[in-house]
C-alpha cells in the first residue's frame, strides 16, 4: 500500500520517526483547503501564500516538539493554526495598512513602518520606482537588513544567521534602514507636493 492510501494519522506517524516525504503527503493532501481557510480571510493570494507556509512551519514546530495532541484530527488542527495566523494577520492590516508593489508583493507590511506619515505612504504608494531607488543608495548592510526582512520575509533570526551578526546587530541595521528611508522619503515627499500635490 503506498503512501497515497494512507490515513493522516499514519503519515505523521511515519513523519515523526523521519519520513520527510510523509510530511510533504499531508501538504498536497491538504494545502488547497488551508489556502482556501487563509485567503477567505486575508482575501490577497500573496499574503495567503506566505501565510500558507507559515501555517506548514508552525504544524512542523509543533509536531516536533511532541506538543501535537495524537487523538486530535490532523486536518481540523491544521485548519485552527491557519485561520488564527489569517485572523493575526488581519487585525494587524487593519492597523497598519499595507503598500504593495505592482507586482503584488507588499513593501512595509507591519509594525516598523507604523510611524510614517499619512503622507509618507501616499508617496509610497505613488512611487514605487523612485522607493526601490532610494533603498539601493542605503548603505549596504542597511540596505541588506531592509531586502531580506520586507522583500525576501526572512526572521531576524534567520537574518542574523545568513549576515553572519548578531539578532541585536540586524535590528539595530533595520533600525537605522528605516530611519534614513524615512529621511530620504521626507526629503522626496516636499518634492512631489510641489510638483503633483498644488494646494
Amino acid at each position: 500500500m503506498g503512501k497515497y492510501n494512507l490515513s493522516d494519522s499514519k503519515l505523521l506517524s511515519l513523519y515523526k520517526n523521519g519520513s520527510e516525504s510523509a510530511f510533504e503527503q499531508l501538504v498536497n493532501r491538504h494545502k488547497s483547503k488551508i489556502f482556501t481557510t487563509i485567503i477567505l480571510v486575508v482575501k490577497d493570494r500573496y499574503i495567503a501564500e506566505d501565510l500558507l507556509q507559515e501555517t506548514f512551519i508552525k504544524a512542523i514546530r509543533t509536531i516536533k516538539s511532541g506538543r501535537y495532541n495524537e487523538e486530535g484530527k490532523f486536518l481540523p488542527w491544521i485548519l485552527r493554526i491557519a485561520h488564527n495566523l489569517a485572523i493575526d494577520h488581519f487585525r494587524k492590516a487593519k492597523r497598519y495598512p499595507t503598500i504593495v508593489m505592482e507586482d503584488g508583493s507588499s513593501v512595509f507590511n507591519t509594525l516598523e513602518f507604523s510611524e510614517v506619515s499619512a503622507e509618507d505612504r501616499q508617496v509610497l504608494k505613488d512611487t514605487h520606482a523612485k522607493l526601490r531607488q532610494l533603498i539601493h543608495e542605503l548603505p549596504d548592510p542597511q540596505k541588506e537588513v531592509l531586502i531580506m526582512r520586507h522583500y525576501m520575509k526572512m526572521s531576524f533570526q534567520e537574518i542574523a544567521d545568513a549576515t553572519d551578526v548578531s539578532i541585536n546587530t540586524a535590528l539595530g541595521r533595520m533600525r537605522y534602514a528605516l530611519i534614513n528611508l524615512r529621511k530620504k522619503i521626507k526629503h522626496t515627499n516636499i518634492a512631489y507636493d510641489q510638483n503633483f500635490y498644488p494646494e
